[in-house]
């Protein structure tokens, strides 16, 4: 008996195929999953904001000493004798804050017929300090008489304490304006709101003080205290909310 070779070709392809059905290794290539395409996702961006007005209930004051001088030496030694009597009245009053802002020590001039002619020197001490705004009047006029010469500024201030707690209402106040914008546009819309996918605090800044200014030969003719009366700030907060719809 003898074997006979067939005369039709064999297909590889026709192998490969038939390998894979018997593996179970079939695949469709040409279907995409679904689950693959991305859903886009409508969003509504709202930004709402906050004030909040506080009282101030504090005062930030630098003052100082100017002391003109032949010497240099001379004009050193009595600023720093008129500031240390000067920062005493201070710590008796319990201020806050109390630091030395400033140390000059510069030469005078006079000029005649365009000539610089050195006549002396200028020493000037100046510190700050914080107190209750109540109490600031009366201080002022006594640190007059301990030696001080200069009142740079005064400004107005709330305390730590309520500039926190009006900061954390002002971002409430923020949101909730934020969300009643959302709120609108999309009933006007008859749209459905969802969830709130994003939050950006924008600005939830302390108030700036507010700057009065005083001049010490002023104070000195008065004879009643100096009036000081504090103001009100505003602390300012916004807020900016991402919706999907």
């Amino acid at each position: 008996m003898s074997l006979t070779q067939s005369s039709c070709p064999i297909n590889p392809w026709s192998l490969i195929t038939a390998l894979s059905l018997s593996l179970g290794l079939v695949s469709i290539p040409l279907i995409a999953p679904v689950f693959a395409q991305e859903q886009r996702i409508r969003t509504l961006t709202v930004s709402g904001e906050g004030v909040v007005t506080i009282p101030t209930t504090q005062t930030q004051v630098q003052l100082g000493v100017e002391v003109l001088g032949k010497t240099a030496e001379e004009v050193q030694t009595e600023a720093a004798r008129r500031t240390n009597a000067v920062i005493e009245l201070l710590r008796s009053r319990n201020v806050e804050k109390l630091e030395t802002t400033g140390i000059r020590l510069n030469p005078t001039y006079s000029y005649t017929n365009n000539q610089q002619r050195l006549t002396g020197y200028s020493a000037t001490n100046t510190v700050s300090f914080k107190l209750k705004t109540e109490n600031v009047g009366s201080l002022l006029d006594d640190a007059v008489k301990a030696g001080a010469t200069r009142i740079d500024g005064v400004s107005f201030v709330a305390s730590d304490a309520e500039i926190n707690a009006a900061q954390q209402q002002a971002l409430k106040l923020a949101t909730q304006e934020a969300e009643r914008q959302a709120n609108a546009v999309l009933g006007a819309l008859n749209l459905t709101r969802r969830e709130i996918i994003g939050i950006q605090i924008n600005n939830a800044s302390p108030p700036v003080p507010m700057p009065v200014m005083y001049k010490a030969d002023a104070m000195v003719a008065a004879a009643p205290p100096t009036p000081v009366v504090g103001g009100e700030q505003q602390v300012r907060a916004s807020v900016t909310l991402q919706i999907s719809y």
